[in-house]
């Protein structure tokens, strides 16, 4: 690690959400994140939302950007991956989603080539979470 990058830390993730409303409640409801803060700017005509586990001063949060022009769903890309949320008994908390509403378009189950276990819901938008069982990983 350069010296230059020691003071580096993660902070956020963007993404941009359609129905703001919509995808707070699908963080904070269904995936137990907090909604840290919330900004309109009325000048560039967004709102921004910022959710997480813990305090953006210590923790890497999402921020939910709303174009308040935006009439159709956004193309996810083919860059984009997905973010990745560890989870205790992912059998449980996808069971719980899915009588919540969430699209589980993988179910849980172990990784094609490891012993991991994995899943992967869907926010509102499209944008895809993995959900990774940690009491299945491997210790380092």
């Amino acid at each position: 690690m350069s010296e230059v990058s020691t003071g580096f830390r993660m902070m956020h993730t963007m993404i941009r959400v359609l129905d703001l409303e919509r995808s707070i409640a699908f963080y904070t409801e269904l995936l137990g994140m907090t909604l840290l803060r919330r900004e309109d700017f009325p000048g560039g005509r967004f709102t921004l939302a910022f959710v997480g586990y813990g305090p953006e001063a210590s923790h890497a949060v999402v921020e939910l950007t709303h174009n308040w022009d935006q009439a159709e769903p956004y193309a996810i890309g083919t860059g984009f991956g997905h973010i990745a949320l560890g989870v205790h008994d992912i059998y449980a908390v996808c069971a719980a989603l899915a009588k919540q509403g969430a699209r589980i378009p993988r179910p849980p189950g172990p990784m094609k080539h490891g012993t991991t276990h994995i899943a992967f819901v869907e926010d509102p938008d499209g944008y895809k979470i993995e959900l990774i069982g940690l009491d299945t990983m491997r210790q380092a």
